[in-house]
């Protein structure tokens, strides 16, 4: 582009420099002198003064007129006046009526190569005609002019603007290239996070059927089993009563009546686990529910060695609930706290209320649980103890998520435990 406007700009030149040494040149020296002369210094002054006037204010660092044989008649330099077979092919085509222009490029290898020469030039090479007045056809041809631009600053600034584009485009390429890696990253997080999700919603899918099938299974048993026990508890009621108290079987029935109330506890549980109750919500404090647990465990706090410290928030939120299931769940929690310590220790009691909901800890000094034995803590019939069904743990955790809430276990740096609670002040059941 810039080539072709430096050319067109060169054939406007020599349009109006033909025109005007043929107009203030060639005919009035012609009239006077009878024939042109350059050798002339009179003539050659008046050519001179035609060129530098007409060119005076335009870029051009050379101007060369030719006769009709390759003999520089007129130049800026010197030197060139008179000297032969300088034009070469351009010449010759010029004569023919044709303009040529071509590229004079001067630096070393690593400027030519990049496109940011030294120096650069355009030699344009342009018939010159006689002019015929009043006529759109050309006169003939005359001689041949040679002008010279230097293009080596509009080149430059082309070159400068080149290395600007290069570099903003390899910005913005790599401004892209970060934000498609950081979209690809999150993509890639997003797509391992959805199939972990996947995964476990799967596994808990599977355990959710497996759960479902075996509580039907249990219920079943369950009523089963009932049915017979009370009748064996009734009738261990009306053998105790025939007895006489001297007799030596007398304590049969005090066991019979024992052990079918633990395996009736028992079955209790199965139940409460394999078909767990709606619960019916009404406004309650949770430290009420807390201080009803610990009066009815009072004596065995007292004979058992144990500590009980509450620690509650002022002005905690009442929240929707089902008091006696809570109760229930806290009770079971309280329970494995101080089975936990068989010694007696501290049992802390910290409720607090975030955000629209409150936060229940149960803190015991027991010696923690095992590793092992914290990734099944919550499944079904897992127990570490020598008596229990296993599904303490599991009632408390159906209680808790049946008031869309979440129970977290967790070991103590310093020894023990920590039951973490959380449940919504508004509960929508």
């Amino acid at each position: 582009m810039q080539f072709a406007k430096s050319e067109d700009y060169a054939l406007l030149l020599i349009e109006n420099l033909n025109h005007q040494v043929f107009m203030q040149f060639i005919l009035p020296i012609g009239l006077k002198y009878g024939k042109i002369e350059l050798r002339n210094h009179e003539q050659f002054e008046c050519m001179d003064s035609v060129v530098c006037s007409t060119l005076h204010s335009f870029k051009v660092d050379l101007v060369n007129i030719y006769g009709m044989k390759d003999i520089v008649a007129y130049s800026y330099s010197n030197e060139l006046i008179g000297m032969e077979n300088l034009g070469g092919n351009s010449f010759q085509k010029a004569l023919e009526g044709q303009a040529t222009s071509k590229l004079v490029q001067k630096g070393n290898f690593w400027e030519l190569y990049l496109g940011s020469p030294k120096e650069i030039k355009i030699v344009t090479f342009a018939p010159l005609r006689a002019e015929k007045p009043l006529s759109p056809v050309a006169g003939p041809v005359l001689g041949v002019v040679e002008i010279v631009q230097d293009l080596s600053n509009d080149y430059k600034g082309i070159f400068r603007f080149q290395v600007m584009t290069l570099f903003t485009v390899s910005g913005v390429m790599l401004i892209l290239f970060l934000i498609m890696t950081i979209v690809v990253k999150r993509g890639e997080n997003i797509i391992q996070k959805r199939a972990q999700e996947r995964l476990k919603l799967k596994e808990q899918l599977g355990r959710a059927k497996h759960l479902s099938s075996l509580g039907e299974m249990i219920a079943g048993v369950s009523h089963e089993i009932r049915n017979p026990l009370g009748i064996i508890s009734s009738s261990a009621e009306l053998l105790k009563k025939k007895i006489h108290l001297d007799d030596t079987t007398s304590r049969l029935p005090d066991i019979i009546i024992e052990e079918s109330s633990r395996l009736n506890n028992i079955i209790t549980d199965f139940l409460n686990f394999a078909k767990p109750k709606e619960p019916n919500l009404f406004p309650c404090r949770i430290a009420e529910i807390i201080a009803k647990n610990i009066r009815f465990l009072s004596s065995q706090i007292e004979s058992g060695g144990y500590s009980v410290q509450t620690r509650y928030d002022q002005d905690l939120p009442k929240i929707r609930a089902d008091a006696d299931m809570l109760y229930q769940a806290f009770l079971n929690i309280l329970i494995n706290a101080m089975q936990a310590m068989p010694e007696g220790g501290d049992i802390d009691i910290a409720v607090k209320s975030v955000d629209n909901n409150i936060w229940i800890a149960f803190e015991d000094a027991g010696c923690g649980v095992a590793k092992e034995v914290m990734e099944k803590i919550w499944d079904p019939f897992f127990t570490t103890k020598d008596k229990g069904t296993g599904l303490g743990l599991g009632i408390v955790k159906n209680i808790i998520e049946a008031h869309n809430g979440q129970i977290r276990l967790d070991n103590l740096s310093e020894g023990g435990t920590r039951v973490s609670i959380r449940l919504p002040v508004q509960n929508e059941g």
